[in-house]
């Protein structure tokens, strides 16, 4: 934090702009008005904040959180996967390639023996099989594949942590 009470980043945050992340990391559904009553403002310099913070790019997007269990999902896994060329071209080609698969909720070039670390789910341990051995592993430059499946999630947060303000 500067002297002015900013956080310090690619963009200057105000303690009102922290408050304003941190409320809606927790509730992205709060109108507009609950929103700025619960840091203090009136409701249209707020929304000039939040749009600010989302042309910024600090806000990426606001989304709903599903419990997977209730929408058919059981099945959460690592997946570490080992490239067999290792370009840039490569990379960039599986890293694409993993938008397009609805079962990767993430997916990370890494460091180490392995290239990258996916998160996937399936409806069970069949589907993920399936997913692994015709999806992932019949890929062109992909190596080889290790996967781990979850089994019971302990903390799952999707909130940053901020610099905490008075």
């Amino acid at each position: 934090m500067d002297n002015m009470g900013r956080m310090m980043t690619d963009m200057s945050l105000s303690v009102t702009d922290i408050r304003i992340l941190q409320i809606l990391q927790n509730e992205a559904g709060i109108s507009n008005v609950a929103l700025a009553e619960k840091v203090g403002m009136s409701p249209s310099p707020c929304l000039r904040r939040v749009k600010q913070l989302e042309a910024s790019g600090v806000i990426r997007r606001q989304v709903a959180l599903l419990d997977r269990k209730k929408v058919g999902l059981g099945v959460l896994a690592t997946i570490q996967v080992r490239l067999q060329r290792h370009t840039e071209a490569g990379a960039e080609d599986f890293a694409h390639a993993m938008n397009d698969l609805p079962e990767i909720l993430s997916c990370w070039a890494m460091t180490g023996r392995q290239d990258f670390l996916l998160v996937a789910v399936a409806s069970n341990i069949e589907s993920f099989g399936d997913f692994v051995t015709h999806q992932l592993l019949s890929m062109p430059n992909v190596r080889d594949v290790q996967s781990s499946l979850v089994l019971k999630e302990y903390k799952n947060h999707t909130a940053i942590p901020l610099p905490k303000v008075t």
